[in-house]
Formats: structure tokens, C-alpha cells, sequence
């Protein structure tokens, strides 16, 4: 594990003294998180991936090999929403 030595202003200091304290965690912790998410990108996205993989808290699942588009989604459920709509107003029609 490096160290890393830096200059901050104090105000910058005291806002990031607070703001670990508020969310009870180390200065330290606060720090390298915020390094990451620069590395990683503007969500920390494989931050939090990573720490959940750690953590045995990743549920991956793998995408289906065959996505339906939205065109093809649409032609393979045309019709169905007028048997489920005949369906309501039946039961309906019994109260």
C-alpha cells in the first residue's frame, strides 16, 4: 500500500474533517474514495463493484444471449393486452 502526502487549504481540510465525521468513517477512507471515483469514472462504478465483490454482496448476472428489439418485443406480444382487457371487463361486469 503507497502513501500519498498533498496540500490542501484549511477550509478544505475542515469541509473534509466534517464530512467523514458526519458519515462516521476515516478522513482517510473519505480521500480514497473520491481518488477512485476520478479513476473510475463519475459514479465510482467499479468502486462500488469492487467493494461489493469484496464483500461477497455482487449478484452478476449475465445478459440472455437473444434480446428481443423493441420492434420484434412488440410483434411477439401484439394482442395480448385486448385478452387481458376482455378478462377485466368480464369480471367486471359480475360485481
Amino acid at each position: 500500500m503507497r502513501q500519498l502526502i498533498t496540500r490542501i487549504d484549511d477550509e478544505l481540510h475542515g469541509q473534509l474533517k466534517a464530512k467523514a465525521a458526519s458519515e462516521n468513517r476515516s478522513m482517510n477512507d473519505l480521500v480514497t474514495e473520491a481518488l477512485s471515483q476520478v479513476v473510475d469514472g463519475p459514479a465510482g462504478h467499479r468502486t462500488v463493484r469492487r467493494r461489493a465483490r469484496a464483500s461477497g454482496l455482487l449478484a452478476e448476472v449475465q445478459p440472455p444471449e437473444n434480446v428481443l428489439s423493441l420492434d420484434e418485443l412488440e410483434a411477439a406480444t401484439r394482442g395480448l393486452g385486448r385478452s387481458a382487457s376482455e378478462a377485466l371487463e368480464a369480471d367486471r361486469g359480475d360485481w
